[in-house]
């Protein structure tokens, strides 16, 4: 009798949980996702910011699963899935057969509609869009370095951040520290006053998921770090170099990075399954999909309502979703009842910078020093692997103690090289001065990896 196959869509919080929770149990596991690592996004504003290098938040899959006889793990983008045939179709033609199919896609940057603002804002959602940002802002300094023109040097001093929740109020607080700790010694020719970062924030307040006082106190350090706020207002459309804001106000920038908000993959509305009006699949309790008993559904694709409203984006509860319906999967097996979800919150927590975080759990919230502190322990402790520990701890304890950020070396990927018939090997001597040519495909390339 073959075993149950289970296939895990994604292998971020929800999805490796999932897959960690089922090794070694009576099912075989195949786990897919288009990267080869699993990415620890809540210190992605420290590759972007020159604080750490990406090796030090992304951890290969395959090292994770190579004790577990059970799991496999390939690369791949699922294109279609036959939800008859149970059949997983990815984009190279493969097709991978399951019992049960688990759908834990994440999410994606949303710009809310304006393609303008989207074509030329810089996100930060994943590994090479921070990679590409932190080669942009330090370029920016180089070309502002050059520039004998004003209100050119100026434009490229002005970074706009749009969003006032946790990953846009720690890039900027992370920008500042940046500008005011490291770059200020790189750059000599430069008068740092000039730099100005701006942070827009379509509600009245920063951190709104916070208590009102926490957020107050996160607005006030953030205008101490010389972040200037601009609450209450929207992004209404923009041009490269300009953002207009819905107050009338013209920002003009050579940088826009957009924090605003997020929506669930593209996943979820190319496959046939219904939907909320947030776009994310409606699960039953125990997070199978409605109307489809062999299809699940966790994390940032999943709408699980609770007390009226769906529960928020976040790592937490897609951890704890992972758990769930592995848990659940294997009750199935053995012919046990199956578990409902409910959400056990245990916190919320970002950190502005130096010495400076917010923590709240219920009705307590701690702020400063122990908030920073707290926030620094638990992001260690949720990362994977010793050496990812270590690595970020060192980083940390450096730029700490000697106030500066290693990781500023600005590389950009070239183009994957041709591939040439026969396993032959060819060389074209070109006579005079060598001229590197870029094909689409590289230049393509190098925008996706900065």
């Amino acid at each position: 009798m073959s075993r149950t196959k289970v296939v895990i869509v994604g292998a971020g919080f929800g999805g490796l949980t999932c897959a960690r929770r089922l090794a070694g149990k009576s099912v075989d596991v195949t786990l897919i996702d288009r990267n080869n690592y699993h990415l620890f996004t809540p210190l992605l504003y420290q590759v972007a910011s020159s604080l750490l290098n990406p090796s030090d938040i992304a951890y290969p899959i395959r090292t994770v699963f190579r004790r577990s006889k059970n799991v496999r793990f390939r690369t791949g983008e699922v294109v279609e899935v036959d939800f008859e045939k149970r059949l997983v179709s990815l984009g190279d033609g493969t097709r991978v057969p399951y019992d049960h199919l688990v759908l834990a896609t994440g999410s994606e940057t949303s710009h809310f509609g304006m393609d303008d603002v989207a074509s030329f804002s810089l996100g930060l959602k994943d590994l090479p869009e921070a990679m590409q940002l932190r080669n942009h802002i330090l370029s920016c300094f180089e070309a502002a370095a050059a520039e004998s023109d004003p209100e050119r040097r100026a434009r490229r001093l002005t970074f706009v951040v749009v969003g006032g929740g946790p990953t846009g109020v720690e890039y900027a607080g992370a920008l500042s520290e940046l500008v005011r700790l490291v770059l200020v010694k790189d750059f000599p020719e430069l008068d740092m006053s000039e730099v100005r970062i701006v942070l827009v924030e379509a509600l009245d307040r920063v951190f709104s998921m916070f208590r009102e006082d926490l957020s107050e106190y996160a607005a006030d350090e953030l205008r101490s770090r010389r972040i200037e706020l601009r609450l209450g207002v929207r992004v209404q459309g923009g041009r490269p170099g300009a953002l207009e804001l819905s107050d009338g106000e013209i920002l003009e920038s050579g940088t826009v990075v957009w924090a605003a908000g997020v929506r669930p993959s593209p996943l979820a509305e190319a496959l046939d399954l219904p939907r909320r009006d947030s776009g994310r699949i409606v699960v039953s309790p125990e997070l199978r999909v409605l109307g489809r008993d062999d299809v699940w559904a966790i994390g940032d694709i999943a709408s699980v309502v609770e007390e009226g409203n769906e529960i928020p984006m976040l790592a937490p509860p897609a951890l704890q979703q992972g758990n769930l319906v592995a848990r659940n999967i294997v009750a199935l097996e053995r012919g046990k009842r199956l578990r409902a979800f409910r959400y056990n919150d245990k916190g919320i927590m970002a950190t502005i910078g130096r010495k400076s975080a917010v923590t709240q759990v219920g009705k307590y919230g701690i702020r400063g020093w122990f908030g920073w502190m707290a926030w620094l322990v638990l992001h260690v402790a949720y990362l994977i692997g010793f050496r990812s520990r270590l690595a970020v701890l060192i980083g940390w304890a450096w730029e700490y103690v000697r106030y500066d950020r290693p990781v500023r070396a600005m590389v950009r990927a070239h183009g994957p090289k041709p591939s040439v018939p026969d396993g032959s090997c060819r060389f074209r001597l070109v006579p005079g001065r060598k001229r590197r040519q870029r094909t689409e495909q590289s230049v393509e390339h190098e925008v996706i990896h900065g």
